[in-house]
């Protein structure tokens, strides 16, 4: 049986960051770290998240899941019948990947940056 990978993180694409914030804020009550013009994440919504600035038109959310083995978990995913649509790459703080499912949703598996 696989491992269970449950949703960690949700990101938005916005065409306006700074709009999107203030619409958020003040429908509902959310708050906001700035990582830079280009990113910001999401406090205080229940299930932490991020605002990442479009490049062209805004994509649909990203469910974000957790893995404490992200090799095993691309594993799993493309066994299962997933594209990988952005392989492993590092952030602060960890790295992740991209995929999408054969229903055609695309999700991202991360992991906490070790050593």
């Amino acid at each position: 049986m696989p491992a269970r990978l449950p949703i960690d993180y949700l990101e938005f694409s916005s065409r306006d960051i700074v709009r999107s914030q203030a619409f958020f804020e003040a429908a509902f009550g959310w708050t906001f770290t700035s990582y830079g013009p280009s990113y910001a994440a999401i406090d205080n919504a229940g299930l932490d998240g991020g605002i990442e600035q479009a490049e062209g038109e805004p994509s649909a959310p990203l469910a974000i899941l957790y893995a404490d083995d992200l090799d095993a978990a691309e594993a799993a995913v493309t066994a299962a019948g997933a594209e990988i649509t952005r392989p492993q790459f590092d952030f602060p703080g960890g790295r992740r990947f991209q995929f999408r499912e054969p229903g055609g949703n695309e999700l991202a598996v991360w992991t906490k940056q070790s050593g």
